[in-house]
């Protein structure tokens, strides 16, 4: 049978409480000496330990860097000089986080991580996101950093070298705008591209780097995927919109399996508190401006149970057929151990296009 499961999709269609989870943490897998406990939690930079080495350190750093707040921790795993990924992945696969990167990565070792990424995503319901260098993934879960020769007075870094500073700067962005324009102030160059070339590059998934003259800052908040669907719009392309849709599949999941999962009789009555409670958590991200106000509804997935009281071949109590039943009957049917709920919500977007014709 499996574990018992709550799967939560978003479509581009458009209790207890739930509170939102602290969000912004960031797992960086550094190569260096293994300490006697693995990993490293650092909150601020006092925390990095004397022992690490001078590059790992300032790996960490740049990660804490953040943007318009610091990330809310940052996860350092050792590995050896020699090892592989495996068990770094195998370890992070159990604990929470948001962002990764892995600042010594190599253009042969993206794929095994991208893959593995992509495949928490899309198998295990696991909604992290990797900051991989020229990596060009078409996932959403994947930010491919093209941008490159970033210069900080002190160092030139590669597109690998710099990944911990963004996986810091969107973990430290608000779910209410988005990193695009966001500044980097330590830095006094990069690699530089005309309009046409960060049109270009941006189009098919890459992060860049916009030197406007006076400073540079994040041309746009773009990940990898490019290749859209039905399922999956334009908005999949934005880092904010799928931050915001991640936390919300990770909000309701944590807080169905923590208040929910075997603690209720699967009675419409307790079906309802939990729509009632989700709905109310929809309407604090209302007022919160992560969802367009009066535009985020959820209830029970009538088509949905409507196939499973069929197919377990349900009839009323006086002998009907699911054929011949009510709406609102198929809503208040017994369906043993499943909940059949759907959700459509609108997610707003930051301002990133401005068009004012002038007329003189």
């Amino acid at each position: 049978m499996g574990l018992p499961s709550i799967n939560i999709s978003f479509r581009e269609q458009g209790i207890t409480a739930i509170k939102r989870g602290q969000r912004g943490i960031v797992a960086l897998i550094l190569r260096g000496a293994i300490p006697a406990t693995n990993p490293i939690e650092i909150y601020t930079p006092a925390d990095i330990p004397e022992t690490m080495s001078k590059d790992n350190k300032k790996q960490v750093n740049l990660a804490l860097m953040g943007y318009q707040r610091p990330p809310r921790k940052v996860i350092a795993y050792m590995i050896g000089a020699e090892d592989d990924y495996a068990e770094a992945m195998n370890y992070l696969e159990t604990i929470r986080w948001d962002y990764l990167a892995i600042p010594g990565i190599t253009e042969a070792e993206t794929t095994e991580v991208a893959n593995w990424i992509k495949s928490l995503r899309d198998t295990k319901g696991i909604k992290v996101k990797g900051v991989l260098p020229k990596t060009p993934a078409d996932h959403e879960g994947i930010i491919n950093v093209t941008a490159d020769e970033m210069d900080d007075n002190t160092k030139t870094y590669t597109s690998a070298e710099y990944c911990a500073r963004f996986a810091g700067l969107f973990a430290g962005t608000p779910l209410t705008i988005a990193a695009t324009f966001a500044p980097l102030p330590e830095l006094i160059d990069c690699k530089k591209l005309n309009k046409e070339g960060l049109d270009k590059a941006i189009d098919e998934g890459e992060l860049q780097l916009y030197n406007d003259g006076e400073k540079i800052k994040v041309a746009r908040a773009v990940n990898s995927l490019v290749s859209t669907n039905q399922e999956k719009g334009d908005s999949f392309k934005k880092i904010k919109i799928v931050d915001c849709m991640d936390m919300i599949h990770d909000d309701i999941k944590k807080t169905a399996e923590d208040n929910y999962l075997g603690k209720y009789a699967n009675s419409y009555d307790n079906k309802c508190l939990l729509i009632s409670a989700i709905q109310g958590y929809f309407d604090q991200l209302e007022l919160d401006g992560i969802l367009d106000r009066g535009k985020n509804r959820v209830g029970i997935d009538v088509a949905a149970q409507t196939a499973y009281l069929k197919s377990v071949g349900y009839k009323t109590p006086d002998g009907r057929t699911v054929e011949d039943m009510e709406v609102q009957e198929i809503k208040e049917a017994n369906t043993k151990d499943k909940v059949f709920l759907s959700a459509s919500i609108k997610i707003l977007d930051a301002i990133e296009e401005i068009s004012l014709p002038i007329t003189i």
